[in-house]
């Protein structure tokens, strides 16, 4: 009997095939914010980056997820423990690639982040610079 003819066979096929295109790197990055009621650094950011980051190339390679660090377990594997807010971390398929520690204004951040998502694969080296 041929393999093919094997309905399990086909399930397990469907079933990577699906889980490759989840992985995909173009739909695995995230940018967490890892933040904190009372935060003004957070509120900065809030104003000055928060309106504009999702309309950015960047944003849309790596949408943006918030989470209260003391409260909500990020679901990503971190490299080390998060001590300030905000701290963002730029994850790939759950897992942490790199972070930035704190928020020091729109300036600085734009070429942080787009330091970050450089080291994502391939996909992300093709990104124009950043104009807000």
């Amino acid at each position: 009997m041929a393999l093919l003819h094997r309905p399990w066979v086909l399930t397990v096929f469907a079933a990577i095939s699906t889980a490759i295109l989840w992985m995909s790197p173009a739909a695995a990055a995230e940018l967490i914010m890892f933040r904190r009621d009372g935060c003004a650094w957070c509120e900065a950011w809030d104003r000055e980056i928060g309106p504009i980051y999702g309309k950015t190339e960047i944003g849309r390679r790596a949408p943006l997820r918030m989470v209260d660090f003391r409260r909500d377990r990020p679901g990503v594997v971190l490299k080390r423990p998060i001590i300030y807010t905000p701290t963002f971390v730029l994850a790939e398929i759950g897992r942490e690639i790199a972070r930035i520690e704190g928020y020091a204004g729109d300036h600085f951040f734009w070429g942080m982040i787009e330091a970050l998502v450089r080291q994502l694969p391939a996909e992300a080296a093709t990104l124009p610079p950043v104009k807000p």
